[in-house]
């Protein structure tokens, strides 16, 4: 007895050993982390190739290299690794080689990094590679000027503004800004690189158009057919860029003429952003994602179908009450598969061509990158929690077995002690139910009260996941021993369009009463939160809430302004995508003065109480910088507690290592000021 006794405390003390071993996140942790980028599957199937970045938090800055492994997970290697960055890797239809991007141009090596050879020598550079199935085409972007013919013509302009002596900028239309970069004189467009002459075109040549679109567009906005006779691809072609959304879909003959002015058939009709145009491997239709209404950015995507003999079009997720992204067609073109923001998750879909019937094939993961192999088997994508970076996994779709194949965190997570997500419904306004992400701080005990940061998500058509954020992550917030409360009120995605919708012109209502709902929900509920150490924050649309929480409650200790909202009007007249005010505020100012003003944080300033940190980047161009001053302005004028931090070259977030060790440090540093 006293034996098993003796083994049984020298059992529990090695336990208690090997958890102190581990420690809760740190900031270092999550910049010591490799972050999985994009990723291409061989045509055969055996093996992926994906980009990694690694960052140096000393040197304050990232590096990109290109890796290699087998589709069981055996053979990893690393295909690239110089000191300049290389990225978008992309096996070539043969198998036997990879492209990828590196110092604004196309190259393509062996599997094993040899043979390394330039395949774009542009002026102007090269990205954004895609083959056809026979790998003697391939279409490719590059940012020109409009008007120019040749290389010569783009090299000689850029001369001419970097000799003229005159430092000024000349407008004459919106949208001369977009995120964080000024958008200049150039446009992107979309090439043909034919391989067998080793010639290039400019495919929408003259156009004063971009491809893909400045806005609402991706690296999936154009394909090549399978035999290498069409593309396809997106882009605005409104006279008021600034307020329109309308990306529509276009298709070009390869066959004409190229080398000069070109003609394109549009074949989406909606009103609203059409994107993501892909061909079925057999030719026959090309599939695309569609929102119905105009000027909505975070309207609904449905999944259509275009045929392209009857050139009939068909939408395919018209019942699904979802948004769809990411499409990728079965090898057979029946099927496609796509995924969808559902409640907490980003499920994978899929849809039957023949008789439109969706179904769930994944529905408990954060998924990104969808790829399936030739045999359609099985399905390749990204999946993350937030106690697990971006990994790439693999899905039977017959035995329905999910595998992990890459860990190249493996040792990083090894030593870290964290709590996974939990989630509770509480009843918002009108009695809707919203659903809420809880995560308790390492080394949680029943009996103790713990302090509560409640974190409000951007968007505002956004939604809290269970993913591994590198800016908001649940995990850091928890670790310092918050408990942490993530809310998806009015507005959210992954909870039906209705529930998106509901947010529109009513920025401080519903989503208010569902937000102080779940708060208060939670301090009554879970026994283990301190109601007298809460505090909020939020970046962007949450931002702006904490603005509106400042003017409207005294619920909280002290509050985080990141990158927020202050003022409605004077955020109308200096952002970049104005249709995303218009919407929100039911037109412009002036057209609308009476809701911008009532939802507008400014108009309460009189009621500023709460301490408040006000962060902001100088180059944000999405929420200017002036929200920022505005705030800060009044809350000291006022007298209210509070603290302005400036980042004058970081944008709408902070992605330098030393900059995001210093908002950590001092988002915690705040907390703990107000901590009673």
């Amino acid at each position: 007895m006293k034996r098993n006794i003796l083994l049984l405390v020298v059992l529990l003390s090695s336990s208690l050993i090997f958890s102190q071993a581990k420690h809760p996140v740190t900031v270092e942790d999550l910049w010591s982390m490799n972050r999985i980028g994009s990723f291409d599957l061989s045509p055969d199937g055996s093996k992926l190739t994906f980009s990694v970045t690694n960052y140096d938090m000393e040197k304050n800055s990232g590096d990109t290299d290109i890796w290699l492994i087998n589709k069981d997970g055996s053979g990893l290697t690393v295909v690239k690794n110089s000191d300049k960055n290389e990225s978008s890797p992309n096996f070539t239809p043969d198998g036997k080689h990879i492209t990828f991007s590196r110092g604004g141009q196309i190259w393509q090596c062996d599997l094993d990094g040899s043979n390394e050879v330039q395949i774009t020598n542009l002026y102007t550079g090269a990205g954004g590679i895609k083959w056809n199935k026979n790998g003697n085409k391939f279409l490719f972007t590059s940012n020109v000027y409009a008007e120019c013919e040749n290389q010569e013509c783009n090299e000689l302009k850029d001369k001419e503004i970097e000799e003229n002596p005159v430092e000024a900028e000349v407008f004459t239309e919106l949208m001369y800004r977009h995120w964080n970069d000024w958008r200049g004189p150039k446009r992107s467009h979309l090439f043909l690189m034919n391989e067998q002459n080793d010639k290039y075109f400019d495919l929408v040549m003259g156009s004063p158009y971009d491809v893909p679109p400045i806005a609402l567009g991706s690296s999936h906005d154009y394909d090549i057919s399978p035999d290498g006779n069409e593309a396809a691809f997106t882009m605005n072609r409104s006279d008021f860029l600034a307020a329109s959304t309308n990306n529509d879909i276009f298709i070009i003959d390869l066959n004409q003429k190229l080398g000069g002015e070109t003609v394109a058939e549009k074949i989406s009709v909606s009103d609203g952003n059409d994107n993501h145009p892909i061909y079925s491997p057999d030719g026959k239709y090309i599939a695309f994602c569609s929102m119905a209404r105009a000027g909505f950015e975070a309207d609904k995507k449905s999944v259509m179908l275009y045929n392209r003999e009857s050139k009939s079009i068909t939408n395919l997720t018209e019942t699904l009450d979802r948004s769809a992204n990411e499409l990728v067609w079965s090898p057979d073109s029946k099927t496609i598969y796509f995924n969808a923001p559902n409640e907490i998750y980003n499920s994978i879909y899929s849809v039957d061509i023949s008789n439109a019937e969706v179904k769930v094939i994944l529905e408990d993961v954060v998924s990104s990158g969808l790829a399936i192999c030739n045999d359609g088997k099985f399905l390749y994508f990204k999946k993350q929690e937030s106690t697990l970076p971006y990994e790439i996994f693999s899905f039977d779709l017959e035995t329905k077995e999910l595998n992990q194949i890459t860990y190249i965190n493996k040792d990083i997570l090894s030593k870290i002690e964290w709590n996974t997500v939990e989630t509770f419904w509480s009843e918002g306004a009108e009695g809707a139910k919203v659903q809420s992400i809880l995560v308790k701080p390492p080394y949680f005990e029943e009996g103790k009260k713990y302090p509560l940061i409640f974190l409000i998500h951007g968007g505002p058509q956004g939604h809290w996941t269970d993913d591994f954020h590198y800016r908001w992550n649940l995990q850091m917030f928890a670790s310092r021993g918050y408990i942490v409360v993530a809310p998806n009120p009015r507005g959210s995605v992954g909870y039906g369009q209705q529930f998106t919708d509901e947010i529109s012109q009513d920025w401080g209502g519903r989503v208010y009463t569902d937000l102080m709902n779940v708060y208060d929900y939670a301090l009554d509920e879970y026994n283990y939160i301190d109601g007298n150490n809460t505090f909020a924050a939020g970046a962007s649309y949450g931002g702006y809430m904490i603005a509106w929480i400042e003017g409207h409650t005294d619920r909280f200790n002290a509050l985080v302004n990141h990158d927020g909202v202050f003022n409605t009007e004077s955020m109308w007249g200096s952002t970049e995508e104005l249709w995303f005010p218009e919407w929100e505020f039911g037109g412009t100012p002036w057209e609308s003065r009476d809701i911008y003003q009532k939802w507008s944080p400014h108009m309460y300033v009189q009621n500023f109480k709460t301490p408040m940190l006000v962060i902001h980047g100088g180059k944000d161009f999405r929420v200017p910088e002036s929200q920022a001053f505005e705030l800060f302005s009044s809350l000291q004028r006022i007298g209210v507690e509070s603290k302005f931090i400036y980042f004058p070259y970081e944008t709408h977030f902070v992605l330098k290592p030393q900059n995001a060790k210093f908002w950590w440090n001092s988002i915690f540093d705040w907390f703990m000021k107000y901590k009673k």
